[in-house]
């Protein structure tokens, strides 16, 4: 039965044990670990020095918090380039429905434009025949 002692939730606790399978307690010092990030329920609880098990136990609930450290800020990360991804593509497809509407009014000038030379060519045509027609008339007089 492993056995370790509680310390109160409102205590920080700062942890120091070797990572290496060697039981030599003066490199134990040299790894301090605390998850400050970490929720409280998830902490690693200090273990029973006196148990081999206890130990194994602490040293693999830190490595798994560290994992979890490393994949919460992956997330945190790919959550940050989705937004950035995202942002650009809201501006792509702006840019792109700007295009298309700037192609839309090119079409709809380039109709109207169409329109207005075929009516200032029949005006022109119209004015040439009223300037026959009157010169019939002065002629005529």
């Amino acid at each position: 039965m492993i056995t370790t002692a509680r310390v109160p939730a409102d205590k920080p606790v700062r942890i120091a044990f070797s990572l290496s399978d060697s039981p030599d307690d003066a490199s134990s010092e040299n790894f301090p670990l605390a998850f400050p990030e970490l929720d409280q329920q998830l902490q690693p609880l200090p273990p029973c020095h006196d148990s081999k098990e206890s130990m194994q136990v602490y040293k693999q609930h830190c490595k798994i918090a560290e994992e979890y450290h490393e994949v919460k800020k992956e997330i945190a990360l790919l959550e940050e380039r989705k937004k950035e991804l995202i942002a650009r593509l809201e501006q792509v497809e702006k840019e792109s429905m700007d295009a298309a509407q700037l192609a839309k009014e090119y079409a709809e000038l380039t109709e109207e434009n169409r329109t207005l030379k075929l009516a200032q060519t029949q005006c022109v045509e119209q004015l040439e025949k009223l300037r026959i027609q009157y010169q019939k008339r002065q002629g005529s007089s």
